[in-house]
């Protein structure tokens, strides 16, 4: 069924004009007086929507790993005591592989779909833990783990897209959130898998070999389910799919009743939407770069810069350095604290996912960014005390832990489930993939600059080098009052042109509100007719 000859039945059937103007998402959803999970298709949607989010829970393992594998005297020996640059590559493996992945990544997603980028990642990152687990020498544990990076690049590319557009309307923004979300489920698994290891003798192998066997678990889970996941109807409709993908929705989206008014709004936006990006882009990645896009790509680079050089990178892969740095150095110490730091930021960023639904995306940015300002801060502060007493005042070493764990208290509230949700509601589905590859691959050189020169500035100057992020941070809030327009109150296909009605009207701190819909509608003809 081709897109262009379909537009019209569907548009007929959602968009009947009310005395109170065109039809919105509240009028054609279904209002259940049970929850959500006593509905078996959305119970079931859910559970297979598991498989674009284990791999986040993929990478927040292989970080976690590295920074437990660096505290344990068994690893550290076999390996030769890797330190400096050798330290730095193998904190890059994944990096140089996320690099690599990026272009390929998005070909995939966009020309055989989302489902299939996730199949090819998943494979290759569960072929590369079996050879990182089996390595005999440094250079096999570095070359699996670039592997290991090339096969997450390609499913994380793929999988916030498919949550985003895969996802029951109502649940969309709680779920694309709960993507990051899970990186701290792998994260966590990883941190008190090696603090077991670290016990088993200063001999045995297996304590660096079990973790990096249980790197594959996420990949193999995603094999395993991958099967049943549906494709996303907005690729489907994209290449003229459209009776499987109004299948797909029927089954998990109405709950198999082929005449629900839901559907046929849903198709009827992603139609209409789709239909209009075919006339009038280009497609491809250079169009990422045209002048209507060129703020969209700006914060497709923003946002995964924001993410890892906001200080995070300083705990996340160098966590025993900074513990070092105030005098707490003893190896099964610094790994009970990386388990601990890791559940609780689970905790708290599970407590915080439907923050998205009830307050804006800015909002929610500039609350953290100002609040992780402040306590790197009071961080530096005590740091800074902290030498000059000699390391000797063990309240000031605790004062310091505490605020590293209300800084990620404020990093949760903005940059860990947020940027994913926000990214695949800024860009349109014709720039998508590309826009996630876009960021993909800043997220891999900030990754890079983390892994070389936070441990050599670490090494160097201390908590002196602090200093920088508070700046970096400052510098984030900024960017964010003045670049980042409100996206929160439309759904996926209305919230890039809320972006374009929020630019034009010369204002980023307004979201969309039912008031606006007519402006909506007006600015969509505008758009069809131009």
């Amino acid at each position: 069924m081709n897109l262009s000859d379909t537009k019209e039945d569907f548009a007929v059937d959602s968009h009947q004009e009310h005395a109170d103007g065109p039809p919105t998402l509240d009028d054609v959803i279904p209002h259940h007086s049970r929850p959500w999970y006593y509905t078996r298709s959305l119970l079931w949607l859910n559970f297979l929507l598991l498989v674009p989010i284990l791999s986040s829970s993929a990478t927040g393992f292989d970080s976690s790993m590295l920074n437990g594998l660096q505290s344990q005297t068994q690893w550290a020996e076999y390996f030769d005591h890797p330190s400096g640059y050798r330290l730095g590559h193998l904190s890059c493996g994944p990096t140089y592989g996320t690099i690599l992945g990026v272009f390929p990544g998005g070909y995939i997603a966009d020309r055989w779909g989302r489902k299939r980028g996730i199949l090819v990642g998943a494979l290759i990152a569960a072929a590369a833990s079996a050879i990182q687990a089996a390595s005999q020498s440094y250079g096999m544990f570095l070359a699996a783990r670039v592997l290991i990076g090339v096969g997450s690049s390609i499913a994380i590319i793929s999988s916030p897209s498919l949550l985003s557009e895969l996802s029951y309307p109502t649940h969309r923004a709680a779920m694309t959130t709960a993507y990051n979300i899970m990186w701290y489920g792998g994260a966590t698994l990883a941190a008190w898998v090696t603090y077991g290891t670290y016990w088993m003798g200063d001999s045995n192998q297996w304590s660096w070999r079990i973790p990096s066997v249980l790197q594959g678990f996420f990949p193999l889970c995603q094999l395993a389910l991958v099967h049943w996941l549906p494709e996303s109807p907005r690729f489907l409709i994209f290449h003229d799919r459209i009776d499987e993908a109004r299948r797909i929705l029927v089954a998990f989206h109405a709950d198999g009743d082929e005449h629900s008014p839901l559907v046929d709004y849903e198709l009827s936006e992603i139609i209409q939407t789709l239909e209009l990006e075919k006339e009038n882009k280009k497609l491809g990645f250079g169009v990422l770069f045209a002048s209507e896009n060129r703020r969209r790509a700006f914060i497709a680079v923003m946002m995964p810069f924001m993410q890892q050089m906001s200080g995070n990178g300083l705990v996340s892969y160098y966590l025993s350095l900074v513990l070092t740095s105030i005098g707490i150095s003893s190896a099964s110490e610094q790994l009970m604290i990386n388990g601990c730091l890791c559940i609780y930021n689970w905790v708290i960023a599970i407590a915080l996912i439907n923050t998205v639904t009830k307050f804006g995306r800015r909002t929610l940015l500039l609350l953290s960014t100002s609040l992780m300002l402040l306590t790197f801060v009071l961080w530096t502060v005590l740091s800074a005390l902290n030498e000059e007493r000699q390391y000797q005042d063990k309240a000031l070493a605790r004062g310091v832990l505490a605020v590293i764990f209300l800084y990620y208290f404020a990093y949760n509230i903005g940059l860990l489930g947020l940027p994913y949700l926000y990214l695949t509601e800024v860009l349109p589905y014709y720039i998508r993939s590309q826009g996630l590859s876009l960021g993909q691959f800043t997220g891999a050189c900030t990754g890079i600059y983390n892994a070389y020169i936070n441990s050599i500035a670490m090494s160097a100057i201390s908590w002196r080098y602090y200093t920088v992020y508070c700046a970096i941070i400052f510098f984030e809030f900024l960017t964010v009052f003045f670049m980042f327009p409100e996206t929160k109150g439309a759904t996926l296909e209305e919230s890039s042109v809320a972006f374009e009605l929020n630019l034009r009207s010369g204002s980023v701190h307004e979201g969309l509100d039912l008031e606006d819909l007519e402006d909506l509608e007006n600015l969509k003809g505008l758009a069809r007719k131009s």
